[in-house]
């Protein structure tokens, strides 16, 4: 099988756009060579960390999230702002979100793709360690509740399904093997 592109776009339109996303119509040739559309969301590029403390507790957020309407345990998270660098953003994200600066900082492998399917978002995800409290700086939006929690009750939540954030999923467990658990 190829890893050709099998897809050609004829034409591209914004279709919406606000701070946060951008979505895109394009014409296409379908792989078959019938006409059709695919839509695009274009987001941010996303971030998150595991702020793992010394005795191997992680910081989770709690906010309600409008497009499921659930309340959501996570990690904490944000999007870069346009030429930030994921690290930068995610230093920011930590610093807004937990109160909190790293004094040392490790990539958890390499970009993930959210939802490839509708979506172009690409998220990096971290480890943060040496953690220090700075004064808290959350944006306007949001609402959160900040808690520590042993790294293996993290765990816990992700498998009896409290966390169902990916990236959330995604970085605890990508720590996990970092961890050697």
């Amino acid at each position: 099988m190829s890893e050709q592109n099998p897809w050609k776009t004829l034409s591209s339109r914004k279709i919406y756009e606000n701070p946060w996303i951008r979505v895109r119509e394009d014409q296409v040739l379908r792989p078959d060579g019938s006409p059709g559309i695919y839509g695009v969301i274009e987001a941010k590029v996303a971030t998150g960390v595991v702020a793992l403390t010394e005795k191997r507790e992680v910081y989770l957020v709690g906010q309600y999230r409008y497009p499921t309407k659930h309340y959501s345990w996570e990690i904490i998270e944000g999007g870069a702002e346009p030429n930030e660098a994921p690290l930068q953003a995610v230093k920011r994200e930590l610093r807004e979100e937990a109160g909190l600066e790293a004094g040392s900082w490790e990539a958890l492998g390499s970009e993930v793709h959210l939802s490839n399917c509708f979506s172009a978002e690409v998220a990096y995800l971290y480890i943060a360690r040496d953690l220090k409290v700075v004064p808290k700086q959350p944006d306007v939006t949001e609402v959160l509740d900040v808690r520590c929690v042993p790294f293996a009750d993290a765990l816990k939540m992700v498998d009896s399904g409290e966390i169902k954030d990916a990236m959330s999923i995604m970085a605890l467990l990508r720590t996990a093997r970092a961890l050697h658990l």
